[in-house]
């Protein structure tokens, strides 16, 4: 397959999922904006919970950079509507729908259609819209329309190479986003002392379940209190829950196995090795390593990952 084309495809499947990401994580914390958080270092003043999409998507210097204050209208308008924010949801839709007008042969006349029809609508809308018609009815809408073209792809695309590389950018990108919405529930913004194990603790650990989607999961699987442990066992370890790491990189493993040829062995070997210390790891041994620092070489080793993908499968070779 053409390196243009797998790059297309698969930056088209990383940028859908990116906006309902987005979408996720503003909505949660639109939702617990009244709840109290603390930064980690002790006489640091409460934090306000919208510095959490910034903090995870490593967008706070560029947010700063336009604006003197945290406020939630402009946090929303930089997360939601700001085109030179490329993570943005108006630009995470712009450039999928770029991408897949690119890909017209290789993609389905349906694809396109929830494609290009998604970003006609987004085009339409502006802040004062999606606030007076309900700001979480405005993700969910994101959220539908993620899960529509998703489903849609699914549904009608011959399983084939332009296919695999839709998969391989799904699960990249989320399994990024979940190790970064992680490590920052443990590590950047913290509820106070007094709040450890009670209400409000509970509610955060929550509101970091239905982020990603797995709050009923966790309920039907251990029956019990919402614990530091068990959340990390379920979005790191478990391979029967869609947005854990395990799971992710059963998918990443997998597809890479069948695109890898003599002359591209690499990524394949790399997504096997993350793929094996997820798959025989112990939740025991990772919070005895440090749960930052594990997450932090998952997402150096994910990096490592990208860039050996980009090396051999998307980057046109002149030589």
């Amino acid at each position: 397959m053409l390196s243009r084309s797998a790059n297309d495809l698969f930056w088209m499947s990383r940028h859908m999922e990116r906006a309902e990401n987005t979408a996720r994580m503003l909505d949660v914390t639109y939702r617990m904006a009244l709840l109290p958080y603390r930064v980690m270092e002790a006489g640091e003043k409460w934090a306000e919970p919208w510095a959490i999409p910034l903090v995870i998507t490593g967008l706070a210097t560029q947010y700063y950079e336009r604006n003197t204050e945290l406020t939630a209208d402009r946090v929303l308008d930089f997360m939601v509507f700001d085109d030179s924010n490329p993570s943005s949801i108006y630009s995470s839709l712009k450039l999928a729908r770029e991408n897949a007008r690119g890909q017209r042969g290789a993609t389905t006349s349906e694809m396109w259609e929830s494609l290009n029809a998604t970003w006609l609508e987004m085009r339409q809308q502006d802040f004062a819209t999606i606030n007076a018609r309900g700001i979480s009815n405005f993700f969910d809408w994101v959220k539908n329309c993620s899960h529509l073209f998703r489903g849609v792809t699914f549904g009608t695309m011959l399983r084939d190479e332009a296919y695999s590389f839709i998969r391989l950018g799904t699960f990249l990108e989320r399994a990024d986003n979940t190790a970064r919405i992680l490590d920052v529930k443990y590590h950047t913004l913290l509820p106070s002392i007094e709040d450890v194990g009670g209400a409000v603790d509970y509610y955060q650990w929550g509101s970091l379940l239905r982020s990603v989607g797995t709050f009923e999961s966790y309920r039907k699987i251990y029956r019990d209190v919402i614990t530091p442990l068990r959340v990390g066992e379920l979005l790191i370890l478990r391979e029967d829950v869609p947005r854990s790491l395990h799971a992710c990189m059963n998918d990443i493993y997998e597809i890479l196995q069948k695109l890898s040829d003599n002359e591209r062995r690499e990524p394949e070997r790399l997504a096997g090795e993350i793929h094996a210390q997820l798959h025989y790891g112990k939740s025991d041994q990772v919070f005895e390593f440090g749960l930052h620092e594990y997450l932090m070489k998952f997402l150096a080793k994910i990096e490592a990952l990208n860039a050996e993908i980009d090396k051999h499968y998307l980057v046109p070779d002149f030589s």
